[in-house]
């Protein structure tokens, strides 16, 4: 089949996907081989020297046709009321190899559905069994959650006992079901696919950046569904990604906002707004002013507010819960510098203060594909399943100097021909990450993790803004570390705050799409698109510029992040040098060039020895605390305001914790 494929030959298929193993089960790549009696299934089939191959013979198409018959014999006439027809790969191959008439009278047989949680929606009398969706949970996504029970006719697809799909990646079996067995819950029944506008955008729920596609009807998003780049996300999306899209038209912002003297919040025009923030700021100067930037921003709203801040003359900027101080003078102390798919290379992993399948789920299925090729995993961290297996190091740094004492991790490292050290925000969110850092760059000098032709020591970060702040320095400046308490305080998208970081009594204005934690605490609101209502730059964990697309219009007032900023900067008198999004590119592109390569990973330079002198020198003479690595993420379901908004989230937090009690809600 592989061979047919790279001839430009099309071969039908319903239970053979490239990134699975090979089943051989449905029949339908049935080809004539020359000198065989019979026709061969061409998936199973290896090719060899001098095979003579036939793929559109009078045997071929009988055998087809013939196939085709007896999937079509139980299969129930279900194509006006499912929600795969018009995108249904049996549809499509019945029409072209089937047969015009069925000689089938007997009883169809009939298969009661499954539950498998708010996400999956199963009709399993469709199911012809491909097994794909076994192959994907057990193989990719690492969980035994799915098989098949029965003998012949009796054969049913599903989960052995009554249970929910435990993945991160469960959405992935509706795009490889070949019919209408497995489908979208929050989908179903809601648009067919010919009306909706696909628009290709890049997905914002954690930091890889996986590559989407939104469909649309209107002005709503009706699903999201991944799209192919094999360097970022292969075909696969989280759950989270996938079907977090509910939240974006709920609790949204829509109008402008000002707090009235009775506390409550008025509706008001955008000069009225913009005249409240200029009233608030006059006497307060300097670093009094400060900038919190969100999980959710873009780069070219950081750059716009960045430039108003220096303009204001405030330094004192910051990226919300996570490192403000972290330093960022050279990139690959930041990045994953073998890049996402590069990680693939390597033979040895060392993960640190990092949960990779709450963090990333579709980059964890990375780390398990090269377990499954032999490839040894290490970790210092909490002690979670990674749905692969690893040998446990310890959950503190005092496990990092045991390491560095010659342990057998460090020799195995050090013996390995490209290793792999993988820095999580476990520990780049501890105070004392300096004296860490120091120890963990110590590991890659002495593990030899950073060679000719090979840089190992990569960075995870868990928001999608993270890079980008680093990227264009949204940074404290060195003054800003003995500023005063801020008297004005501006949430750019900002909902996860820590109370030290607003002072009480001060002026909060808050511009982002949700009414979160960020809008209750402001003063004055201003409303903003979402991902999918602007074309926005992220910058993903392995420094990849990446833009999203305007898929459906904005919502009431809202306006683009940098529009708001810049006209803001008019009415403070303090007028930016841009005006439009091309302009705001280029200034993009002065501050760091590398942004206005779309779609491009540059490389990033390593200093050797500079970044142990650095950290060395910034943690002075303070030793690492035994405090225990934890993970940023709680609860994989809710970590930013959209998926804090969306029912689908809540319903699968609630599934789950219904599952631990024992039973679960549908």
């Amino acid at each position: 089949m592989a061979a047919c494929d790279a001839a430009g030959i099309d071969i039908p298929r319903f239970c053979y996907h490239q990134r699975l193993s090979i089943a051989g089960n449905c029949r339908m790549c049935l080809v004539e081989v020359e000198k065989s009696p019979k026709p061969v299934a061409s998936c199973a089939m290896p090719a060899g020297p001098g095979m003579k191959i036939k793929t559109d013979t009078p045997l071929v198409k009988k055998a087809r046709e013939g196939v085709m018959e007896f999937l079509l014999i139980n299969h129930p006439l279900d194509c006006p009321i499912c929600d795969q027809g018009g995108e249904c790969d049996l549809q499509d191959q019945a029409m072209h190899f089937g047969s015009d008439r069925g000689r089938f009278t007997e009883m169809k047989r009939a298969v009661d559905d499954k539950n498998l949680g708010p996400l999956v929606k199963t009709v399993m009398t469709r199911c012809i069994h491909c097994t794909r969706c076994v192959r994907f949970a057990t193989e990719i996504a690492g969980v035994q959650d799915m098989g098949i029970t029965g003998r012949g006719r009796d054969s049913e697809v599903g989960t052995y006992v009554d249970k929910l799909l435990t993945s991160e990646l469960s959405g992935n079996v509706i795009d490889l079901c070949p019919v209408g067995a497995l489908t979208s819950k929050p989908f179903a029944f809601t648009a067919r696919n010919w009306e909706l506008k696909n628009t290709e955008s890049v997905d914002v729920s954690d930091a890889l950046g996986a590559n989407i596609r939104i469909d649309s009807r209107g002005a709503e998003v009706m699903r999201i569904v991944p799209r192919l780049n094999e360097d970022v996300n292969e075909e696969w999306i989280s759950d989270k990604a996938r079907f977090q899209y509910d939240g974006l038209k709920r609790q949204r912002l829509s109008v402008p906002l000002v707090k009235g003297k009775d506390g409550g919040f008025r509706n008001a025009h955008w000069s009225e707004a913009l005249l409240a923030i200029q009233q608030a700021l006059k006497g307060v100067k300097g670093n009094e002013i400060k900038a919190i930037a969100g999980k959710l921003s873009d780069a070219e709203a950081m750059i716009a507010l960045k430039d108003l801040m220096n303009r204001l003359g405030s330094g004192n900027l910051q990226h919300e819960a996570g490192f403000s101080d972290l330093d960022a003078d050279v990139r690959s102390n930041y990045l994953m510098n073998t890049g996402i798919s590069g990680i693939e290379k390597a033979d040895a992993v060392l993960l640190i203060g990092s949960n990779p399948r709450l963090e990333s789920p579709v980059f964890n299925a990375r780390i398990r594909k090269m377990w499954l090729e032999g490839v040894s995993v290490y970790l210092i961290g909490f002690q979670v399943d990674l749905t692969y297996a690893y040998t446990y190091l310890g959950n503190s740094p005092e496990a990092l100097t045991k390491v560095l004492k010659n342990s057998d991790a460090l020799k195995r490292l050090k013996e390995a021909k490209r290793p792999a050290v993988i820095v999580g925000p476990g520990v780049l969110k501890r105070s004392d990450r300096d004296a860490v850092l120091q120890q963990v760059h110590g590991l890659v000098e002495k593990a030899e993790v950073v060679k000719e032709g090979w840089n190992g020591y990569n960075v995870l970060h868990d928001a999608a803004s993270r890079v980008a702040a680093l990227d264009i320095g949204f940074l404290p400046s060195a003054r800003a570390s003995a500023a005063p308490p801020a008297k004005f305080v501006y949430l750019l998208g900002s909902d996860d705050w820590q109370e030290s970081d607003i002072p009480e009594g001060a002026f909060v204005v808050y511009q982002g799409h949700h009414g979160d934690r960020g809008a209750s605490r402001a003063d004055v609101i201003l409303p903003a698109a979402a991902y999918t209502e602007k074309s926005a730059t992220f910058v993903n964990t392995e420094g990849r510029a990446q833009r999203t697309k305007e898929a459906v219009p904005k919502p009431g007032d809202s306006r683009e992040d940098w529009q708001i900023l810049v006209a803001l900067a008019e009415v403070l008198k303090q007028p930016l040098p841009y005006k439009t999004l091309n302009a705001v590119r280029e200034r993009l592109a002065e501050v760091a060039p590398h942004l206005q390569h779309v779609d491009e990973r540059e490389a990033p330079i390593w200093l050797n020895g500079e970044y142990f002198k650095a950290f060395a020198s910034k943690a002075g003479k303070a030793a690492a605390s035994n405090k225990e690595f934890r993970s940023s993420i709680d609860n994989f379901y809710m970590t930013d305001v959209i998926s804090r908004s969306s029912q689908v989230m809540a319903k699968c937090v609630q599934a789950k914790g219904s599952m631990r009690q024992g039973s679960y809600a549908s």
